[in-house]
């Protein structure tokens, strides 16, 4: 009987571009759109420009990219660079339901990377992310978002196989192959939650370890290193090591019948995941109310677990802390517009009026948020006048259940991008919506 590295690595090296339905190929194309406009504005940021300078250092000039920038890299080192600025700012993709999963860093950088570097086409790209994607988010599922109650960063230590299925279907890898990079990945999982507690930015640098280990191990594979067979599921695999009361059978659940791509999640705000939907229910508020931070005496969130265990940052030391705060992200959005990525920026994390706000905040959990992932949420404002305000929510605009569409999409992109080159940002824009049509994606202009 195969393991379940086997069952999936035969569906990822044997997927058509014809078996995957238009809808998917669509949400495919927008994470790759969107991970682009993440990598442009992240490749600015000083802790980026610290790894994309290590990785100039130590790389022979290549034929992959340095999103946003001039700079051309092998492929290992482009991975390293892009996954660090896709998850620099937080602005990258997810999905929803949350597995924990990155799609932009762990199937969308790896993707380019390699698909730059062997000439890929972009039918050809799309086909690989969309074998990773329905790959990563089954190991996610299978391990019950479980992972961070343990200190591990979900996306460090999973994203590796969605990179590694990436790569080695780009590389045409058999599925023997690619089940063998499967167990070389597993011993490349990395990544650990302190940062949440005493900050640091080594969470962007999660990323970039997750597509450059992902390459590494497809890479290993395709030349002949074998790797242990039920890196999964085994004693002392993923499921047993990083989580806990995993459901090895969601591994490969309705594989090709079940489209897990669909739920690309895709976001507004600079913040975790965590803080967009109260977010977006403080800026319902404002427009109904007229009101802003200085109305506000105080706010009360009713959160779902995780938000409690892990984001319940009232004072936080710097910007990565601050993007990571839900009490922090609700209170800037009060005093300022989070879709403008740059208010999420140091004078704002220092602006003593929006820290006593955030530092006001009581968070309790919601009694509908029946699980860690659940997203619903109750924001009470009270406000100096002696009024209280509520608002309740469970999703945000950019949801699979309310996608963006293409031109809000492109409105998001531009503004992460249209400050380097406006008309180059929007020809990539078309070319990557039409992305099946692209015969070479190593054609493409992604130095903006």
């Amino acid at each position: 009987m195969p393991t379940a590295s086997q069952t999936l690595a035969q569906f990822a090296t044997t997927l058509k571009y014809e078996d995957i339905p238009p809808e998917v190929v669509e949400r495919a194309k927008d994470c790759l759109i969107d991970t682009v406009a993440a990598c442009v504005l992240g490749a600015q940021m000083p802790w980026t420009q610290t790894v994309i300078d290590y990785a100039r250092r130590n790389s022979a000039i290549g034929e992959c990219s340095v999103l946003g920038t001039s700079h051309k890299l092998r492929a290992p080192f482009a991975c390293l660079s892009n996954g660090a600025a896709a998850h620099a700012f937080e602005l990258d993709p997810l999905c929803e339901p949350s597995v924990g999963m990155h799609p932009g860093a762990a199937l969308a950088v790896p993707g380019f990377a390699v698909a730059q570097g062997r000439k890929r086409s972009g039918r050809e790209l799309i086909e690989a992310f969309v074998a990773g994607f329905e790959v990563l988010y089954r190991i996610g599922q299978a391990a019950h978002h479980s992972s961070e109650k343990l200190g591990f960063h979900a996306p460090g230590v999973m994203g590796v196989y969605g990179a590694a299925t990436v790569a080695g279907r780009l590389f045409d890898v058999s599925a023997e192959q690619l089940a063998h990079a499967y167990g070389i990945a597993g011993s490349m999982s990395s990544g650990l939650m302190e940062f949440s507690r005493s900050g640091g930015q080594v969470k962007r640098l999660h990323l970039g370890r997750t597509a450059e280990g992902g390459f590494m191990a497809a890479s290993l594979a395709r030349d002949g290193m074998t790797g242990p067979a039920e890196i999964l599921e085994g004693k002392y695999g993923s499921l047993n090591t990083f989580a806990h009361d995993a459901e090895p059978r969601l591994l490969t659940r309705n594989l090709g019948k079940e489209w897990h791509t669909l739920k690309v999640k895709i976001k507004r705000f600079a913040c975790h995941s965590n803080a967009q939907v109260p977010v977006s229910l403080i800026l319902d508020l404002k427009a109904k109310h007229g009101i802003s931070g200085s109305d506000v005496a105080r706010m009360v969130l009713a959160v779902n677990e995780k938000t409690l265990s892990h984001h319940n940052i009232p004072e936080p030391a710097d910007i990565a802390m601050a993007q990571y705060s839900v009490p922090f992200s609700a209170a800037l959005a009060l005093f300022a517009d989070p879709t403008d990525p740059w208010v999420f920026c140091t004078q704002n994390v220092k602006d003593p009026r929006i820290r006593a706000l955030a530092k006001s905040a009581t968070l309790e959990r919601h009694a509908a948020a029946g699980s860690q992932v659940s997203m619903a949420t109750r924001v009470t404002l009270h406000l100096k006048n002696g009024e209280a305000i509520s608002a309740d929510g469970d999703t945000f605009k950019g949801t699979p259940g309310m996608p963006l569409k293409r031109g809000e999409l492109l409105e998001k992109y531009l503004k992460l991008t249209a400050h380097r080159a406006r008309p180059r940002a929007e020809r990539l824009f078309a070319q990557l919506a039409d992305a099946e049509d692209v015969k070479d994606v190593a054609r493409l202009n992604f130095a903006l």
